[in-house]
């Protein structure tokens, strides 16, 4: 439950972290990795200012790239297990966390991640047809509908970097909600 004072809590811990230097789907596990200001993970594909998501280079190379870091829960694994075998890494992400419900997020919340680095939540990842190239009838599995039948994506979030640290398996993850009326995430 949030401290309605601050909207502040330690809700979440790294379980892994991954990288991948070339556009691969599923990302390598690291024993640490490199959270750049501004610019991302260091050492991964899609590290820079502006956006390095190959269909989006397609449509303007000068877009502002707001996917610099990728989460997922790894309660999503966990929901899946019985269809799919997934591992930390493998959907893409940069970063695999347990005990936060990431997706249920407002945007621009703030994550605070081990001693100094700070990300800024921009947006859902829109998982695409690749994901069913990894394991048949993937992309399915990680959308769904709402009662309103509105889609939900459960692919994880994505942020920017706002403090440079290092990021490591068994760090804490403390967040800070943005300011009243909290905007639901959308995809980026």
């Amino acid at each position: 439950m949030f401290d309605e004072k601050k909207e502040s809590l330690i809700l979440g811990t790294v379980i892994a972290v991954s990288l991948s230097k070339k556009h691969t789907f599923s990302k390598e596990n690291q024993e640490t990795i490199k959270l750049v200001k501004g610019l991302g993970v260091e050492g991964d594909a899609h590290f820079g200012s502006t956006v390095k998501h190959r269909s989006r280079v397609a449509q303007n190379p000068n877009q502002p790239n707001l996917r610099q870091v990728h989460l997922i829960q790894n309660e999503l694994f966990e929901e899946l297990t019985d269809r799919f075998n997934i591992k930390p890494g493998q959907l893409g992400e940069n970063i695999t966390t347990v005990g936060i419900n990431l997706l249920e997020l407002p945007t621009d919340t703030i994550l605070s991640i081990g001693e100094s680095a700070i990300i800024k939540v921009t947006g859902l990842r829109n998982p695409c047809t690749q994901i069913d190239n990894f394991k048949p009838g993937l992309l399915k599995a990680v959308l769904d509908k709402d009662s309103d039948g509105n889609l939900i994506r459960k692919a994880g979030i994505m942020g920017v970097i706002l403090q440079s640290g290092e990021v490591k398996p068994g760090d804490t993850i403390r967040t800070e909600l943005p300011h009243r009326p909290f905007k639901k995430l959308e995809r980026v």
